[in-house]
C-alpha cells in the first residue's frame, strides 16, 4: 500500500512538468494557427466553435418539437382522429379515448423508427470522422455534419410540401447520419476546446459549450412554438435549412484550424477504430482504465436519460390531461433549455467551494427531483415545477467530460472525444428504443412511468461518482499521512 502511494506521488509530481509544457505549446499553437486563418476581430474575443454549436443546436431544437407535432397531426389525419388539444376540447371525456392512445403509440413508434435509422448509420461514422479530425483537421468535422443536417431539412420540407408518407422522414435522417449527424458536431467542438484549453480551465470551457446548447435551444423553442401557431410547419423548417447552411459557412470562413491537416489522412481506415480500442484497453494515462470505464458508464446513463426523457416531453404535453398547444410546448421546451444556462452559473459558483464530483452529484439530484415531479404531473403548474427543479440537471455532463479528458494523454484527446461521441450516438439509439417503446407500453398503467424509470436510473451514476470521489479523498488523505 505504501509503495502504491509513493508511486502515485511520483507520478503526480512527474505529471506537472509535461502539463506546463503542454500549456505553453498550446499558447504557441493558438497564436500560430488561431489568428493567421481567421479575421483579426475574432481572436481577441476568443470566439471559435461556440457559434457553430449555438447555430446547430438552434436548428435541432427548432425542428424536433415541430416534426413530432407534424407526425401527430398526419397520423391523426390518417386514422380519422379529430381530437383537439386545448382547454375547450381536451377534457376527461378523452382520457380513455382508444383512438387518441393509438395516435400516441404510432407517433412514438415512428419517432423510434426515424431515430433508429439515423443513429444506426451515424454510430460508427462519428468514430471515424472524430478520430480522422486528428489528422485532417477540426473544421471538416464541423462542416460535413452541418451540410448533412441541411440535406435532412430539405427532405423534411419536401415531405411537408407534397404531403408524402411520413416514412420518408427516415431518408432525411439517414442522409444526416452518413455525414455524422449532430453528434459529430458535438465531438468536433469538444475536441476543439480540448486543443485550445488547459486542464484547469477545461471543465468550465466545456460548460460554456453546453450553455450554448441551452441558450440556443431556449430561443428556438420560443420562436418555434409561436411561429408554428401563426404559420404552420413549413416556414420554420426553411429557417432550419438556412441555419444549417449558415453553420457550415461560418465554420469554413471563421473557425481557425488547430490541427495541421495531413493530405494523406484517410477517413475510411481501421486506424481510427484501433485508437479507440487501445484507449479503453491499455488503461489510458497512468493506468486509470477502471476510472475511464466507470465515468464512461456514468456518462452513458446520464445522456441516455436526457435523450429519452426529452423525446417524451412533447408527447406527454400534447395528450390528456395536459393538452398543451404549440405555444405552451414552446414555453416548456424553453424552460427545459434554460437549465443549461442555470447549470453553467451554478457550476461556476459551486466550483469555488465544492469538488467537481460533488457538483456532478448535486446536478444529478436536481434532475432526479424534476423527473419524479414529471412522472405525476397532471397540471401545467406541476410540469413547470418539474422544469424548475431541473435547474442544475446539466451540471453533471461537463464534469464527466472533463474527468474523462483528464484521464488520457494529450495525444489521445481525439480518440477520446470520438469515443464519447460514439457513446452519445449509442445513448440516442438506446434512448429511442427504450423510451419510445416504454411510453406506449405503460400508458394504461402509469402515463409518467418513463420519467420515474429515468429518475431511478440516475441513482446509479450518482452512486458511482460518489464512490469514486470518496475513494479519491481517502487515497489523498493516505498520501498526506505518509508524507
Amino acid at each position: 500500500m505504501e509503495e502504491e502511494s509513493d508511486t502515485r506521488e511520483i507520478l503526480s509530481a512527474d505529471a506537472l512538468r509535461p502539463l506546463e509544457q503542454q500549456e505553453a505549446e498550446a499558447e504557441v499553437e493558438g497564436s500560430r494557427s488561431g489568428c493567421s486563418e481567421s479575421p483579426p476581430f475574432s481572436c481577441p474575443l476568443s470566439v471559435t466553435v461556440e457559434p457553430v454549436l449555438f447555430l446547430s443546436m438552434f436548428s435541432l431544437a427548432l425542428q424536433m418539437p415541430l416534426y413530432t407535432q407534424y407526425l401527430w397531426e398526419r397520423i391523426s389525419e390518417d386514422l380519422g382522429y379529430n381530437g383537439t388539444r386545448g382547454a375547450a376540447g381536451c377534457g376527461n371525456s378523452s382520457e380513455h379515448d382508444p383512438l387518441q392512445k393509438e395516435v400516441e403509440a404510432l407517433t412514438a413508434h415512428w419517432n423510434l423508427y426515424i431515430n433508429l435509422g439515423g443513429f444506426l448509420v451515424s454510430l460508427f461514422v462519428v468514430i471515424l470522422i472524430g478520430s480522422w479530425s486528428d489528422q485532417a483537421g477540426r473544421r471538416l468535422v464541423l462542416i460535413l455534419p452541418s451540410l448533412g443536417l441541411a440535406v435532412q431539412a430539405a427532405v423534411y420540407l419536401t415531405v411537408m410540401y407534397l404531403k408524402l408518407p411520413v416514412a420518408l422522414f427516415l431518408l432525411g435522417r439517414i442522409c444526416s447520419g452518413l455525414c455524422g449527424d449532430f453528434n459529430a458536431i458535438l465531438a468536433g467542438c469538444f475536441a476543439y476546446v480540448a486543443d485550445i484549453s488547459d486542464k484547469r480551465s477545461r471543465t468550465f470551457r466545456v460548460a460554456i459549450l453546453e450553455a450554448c446548447l441551452g441558450v440556443s435551444g431556449m430561443f428556438a423553442s420560443i420562436i418555434g412554438g409561436k411561429w408554428r401557431h401563426a404559420q404552420g410547419y413549413i416556414q420554420p423548417f426553411w429557417l432550419v435549412l438556412a441555419t444549417n447552411l449558415a453553420t457550415a459557412l461560418y465554420a469554413y470562413l471563421f473557425v481557425p484550424e488547430t490541427v495541421t491537416p495531413d493530405p494523406e489522412a484517410r477517413l475510411f481506415s481501421t486506424r481510427h477504430l484501433r485508437a479507440v480500442y487501445k484507449l479503453y484497453t491499455s488503461g489510458g494515462q497512468r493506468g486509470h482504465r477502471t476510472q475511464l470505464w466507470l465515468y464512461t458508464l456514468c456518462f452513458f446513463l446520464v445522456i441516455t436519460v436526457h435523450f429519452g426523457s426529452r423525446e417524451l416531453y412533447v408527447l406527454y404535453e400534447l395528450s390528456t390531461p395536459l393538452c398543451w398547444n404549440s405555444e405552451l410546448i414552446g414555453y416548456g421546451s424553453a424552460a427545459y433549455h434554460t437549465a443549461y444556462l442555470t447549470s453553467l452559473l451554478g457550476l461556476r459558483i459551486m466550483q469555488y467551494c465544492l469538488d467537481d464530483s460533488c457538483v456532478a452529484i448535486l446536478g444529478l439530484l436536481s434532475n432526479i427531483s424534476g423527473l419524479v415531479v414529471f412522472s405525476v404531473a397532471n397540471t401545467t403548474g406541476l410540469m413547470f415545477t418539474g422544469y424548475s427543479l431541473c435547474f442544475l440537471f446539466m451540471a453533471a455532463t461537463p464534469v464527466l467530460r472533463s474527468k474523462l479528458s483528464k484521464l488520457v494523454d494529450p495525444s489521445e484527446q481525439g480518440a477520446l472525444f470520438a469515443s464519447v461521441a460514439c457513446v452519445e450516438g449509442l445513448c440516442s439509439l438506446v434512448a429511442s428504443g427504450v423510451f419510445n417503446s416504454l411510453y406506449p407500453a405503460t400508458l394504461h398503467m402509469m402515463k409518467g412511468f418513463p420519467f420515474l424509470f429515468s429518475a431511478i436510473l440516475l441513482l446509479f451514476p450518482a452512486g458511482i461518482i460518489g464512490t469514486l470521489w470518496c475513494r479519491e479523498k481517502t487515497m489523498n488523505t493516505g498520501i498526506t499521512a505518509v508524507n
